[in-house]
């Protein structure tokens, strides 16, 4: 019995070694490639030094590319400013628009009715003009004020 006790506890501190081996290679492992992805992401920032001379070289480059740019959009809104005509050309030249709106309306049956008794006549609304007071001055902005 106690021979067997003792190989198995041998037998045992074996494989706890080894496993505790195993563990420390993965864990080495895993910090190496760690490492490596990190070396490998400052080599994608890492670009070419800035001198006068790369400074220039790209600033006329970049401003040859924004030139183009510019001089495309300068075509395009001269050749969309050709074709477009203005409101009134438009009414000019036909003559149902004038009541194109009104039509529409009525073809998708959205009659609007205005009950005109809603509205009242101006002279019976009793508005206080500032005309009729004598002492009035738009210009003096003191004759407002009532005493």
């Amino acid at each position: 019995m106690v021979m067997i006790f003792t190989l198995v506890t041998a037998v045992q501190e074996k494989l706890n070694e080894i496993v505790d081996q195993i563990k420390t290679r993965r864990e080495e492992e895993k910090k190496k490639k760690e490492k490596e992805a990190e070396e490998a992401e400052k080599q994608l920032f890492h670009g070419t030094p800035v001198t006068i001379e790369n400074f220039l070289s790209w600033k006329a480059k970049f401003d040859a590319e924004l030139l183009e740019i510019k001089k495309k959009r300068m075509k395009e809104e001269e050749q969309a400013g050709k074709n477009k005509l203005s409101g009134k050309q438009l009414f000019e030249t036909d003559h149902n628009l004038d009541t194109s709106d009104i039509q529409f309306l009525e073809d998708a049956g959205n009659n609007v009715e205005v009950d005109e008794s809603l509205f009242q006549e101006m002279d019976d609304l009793e508005l206080e003009d500032d005309e009729d007071d004598p002492d009035y001055n738009p210009a003096d902005p003191e004759s407002d004020l009532t005493d």
